[in-house]
């Protein structure tokens, strides 16, 4: 066991950031993220590695899927306001 390898990053607040922008990946980034940090203090340091990661990488899904997803609400939003405007509502 060795103990002087760094602790990776968990992105705990990144997937927390995430969860508020898309919930389901932003979960599963969370999971992860809880995970580093006891895998690293047991001396699983692979393990620890390859749980950052997938936390980093679900986070970056979840924020990626909101923000399309705000895009996409506001193009149809801006859409609908336009043809209301048209119709002379």
């Amino acid at each position: 066991m060795e103990q002087n390898q760094p602790r990776p990053a968990n992105y705990l607040a990144i997937a927390i950031i995430g969860t508020l922008l898309c919930c389901i990946p932003g979960i599963v980034s969370i999971v992860y993220a809880a995970k580093v940090n006891g895998l690293y203090a047991d001396g699983k340091h692979q393990e620890a590695e390859s749980a950052s990661k997938n936390a980093k990488t679900w986070a970056i899904v979840a924020i990626a899927l909101g923000a399309l997803s705000w895009i996409i609400q506001l193009v149809f939003g801006l859409s609908a306001f336009a043809l209301m405007g048209s119709e002379g509502f």
